[in-house]
């Protein structure tokens, strides 16, 4: 009788630490998922939404979900540069209220804006020129830009699959570690431009909703 009730006792306890260490498991890996998912979300938000849009829309489709054939391999090349030179170009822009009310989005130059605005605008042009901070900037959101294209699960698949195994640590370390630096960046070179792709100035907005 007591042999039965003993192996009954372990195998109950197996089962029970099994379980629990599945469970674990299980929550370690929701947890490292949900790091993950943030760390990658919190650098999309340092880039132009309209071209963060474009990517995700355009390369299920040019990867064929990562099953990749040598023009899809071709085309989602050229996809990640273009969506790239766009992150750089947005650096540059910037937008203003003209006296309507609307919104005009324009390039800082050294010497101020272009399009130049009306004679009669009273917009000082002067605040709007190129800074050293927009190189900076520029530089940085390519960066930010390549690691959130190069580590996409269907880019890996497609133009590296032997890479797969090391995706996963990647995506935990690299994304958080861009966006230490990120902070660093941006108390040094504070980013005070509105341009394309990016959220509105708060008198845009507030002009907006009168």
């Amino acid at each position: 009788m007591y042999p039965l009730i003993h192996n009954l006792y372990k195998s109950l306890t197996y089962n029970y630490i099994l379980n629990l260490t599945n469970q674990n498991i299980t929550k370690m890996a929701t947890t490292i998922k949900n790091k993950t998912l943030s760390g990658v979300g919190n650098l999309i938000k340092l880039l132009p939404t309209g071209t963060v849009f474009t990517f995700q829309f355009l390369n299920p489709v040019l990867t064929n979900n990562g099953h990749c054939t040598t023009i899809n391999k071709y085309l989602t090349s050229i996809l990640i540069a273009l969506c790239g030179l766009s992150c750089i170009f947005s650096s540059f822009t910037d937008s203003y209220e003209d006296e309507e009310g609307s919104t005009r989005y324009i390039i800082a130059t050294p010497k101020g804006i272009w399009p130049s605005p009306e004679k009669s605008s009273s917009v000082d042009v002067s605040k709007y020129k190129l800074r050293v901070g927009d190189f900076v900037h520029a530089a940085f959101a390519a960066v930010v830009f390549a690691v959130v294209a190069l580590l996409d699960d269907n880019t890996v698949q497609c133009l590296y699959p032997e890479f797969e195994t090391n995706e996963k640590m990647l995506m935990m370390v690299v994304p958080p570690f861009i966006g230490t630096v990120s902070g660093s960046v941006f108390m040094m070179f504070p980013n005070t431009r509105h341009g394309i792709g990016y959220p509105p100035s708060p008198t845009s907005q507030s002009q907006g909703d009168k």
